[in-house]
């Protein structure tokens, strides 16, 4: 008997099961229900941590798999420079504990902290983004572990897997402009408190 059942749909992209009726030379595939109610085994740990972090807020299990693929964890004590101003862009970091400082160094002044980004926190995505060097500095503030995702396995997940590139893409917009409003803020602050 020929049925409606699952079937793969597009190439180049994230696994996407759509509803179809069978082609006209072959029957379709028929699923049982235990099959399709049965639960999907838990997330991984790196899995978990990465589905906490607002920049891979709303993905799928099948996008959080490919991303935690791509990290690597690093731990850095107090103090460590992670980048500076001007260096090459060639990573994003996720911050699982601990706390980052993003800085520039300000003539005649010295240091002026920009933010001090925690936990689920992202930094370092503009650079990978938009291939221009580090806008800021980054050290760590208090000892940190975190997830780092290469420039280059970035792009690769990006450049193959295009619905996870407009998902990704699109909660870094989010972010960029959360940002720049708080910036916006913080200027007009200055600009009214006499201290620009």
């Amino acid at each position: 008997m020929l049925g409606r059942g699952l079937i793969a749909a597009g190439t180049g992209s994230l696994p996407k099961w759509t509803l179809a009726g069978p082609p006209s030379y072959a029957p379709a595939l028929t699923v049982s229900a235990p099959f399709v109610d049965a639960p999907s085994p838990p997330l991984t740990e790196r899995e978990g941590q990465l589905a906490r972090v607002p920049f891979f807020d709303g993905l799928t299990r099948e996008a959080l798999v490919l991303i935690a693929q791509a990290t690597t964890e690093e731990s850095h004590a107090t103090g460590t420079k992670l980048f500076e101003y001007g260096d090459p862009g060639d990573k994003l970091f996720i911050i699982l504990e601990g706390k980052v400082r993003i800085s520039r160094e300000v003539a005649g002044m010295g240091e002026e902290a920009l933010a001090v980004l925690g936990p689920g926190e992202v930094f370092g995505e503009m650079s990978l983004l938009d291939e221009s060097p580090r806008s800021a500095d980054a050290r760590v503030h208090e000892r940190c572990r975190m997830l780092v995702i290469t420039k280059e396995a970035f792009d690769e997940l990006l450049y193959l897997y295009k619905e996870l590139a407009y998902e990704v893409l699109w909660n870094c917009v989010r972010i960029l402009s959360t940002r720049l409003r708080e910036t916006n803020e913080k200027l007009t602050f200055l600009t009214t408190s006499g201290k620009f």
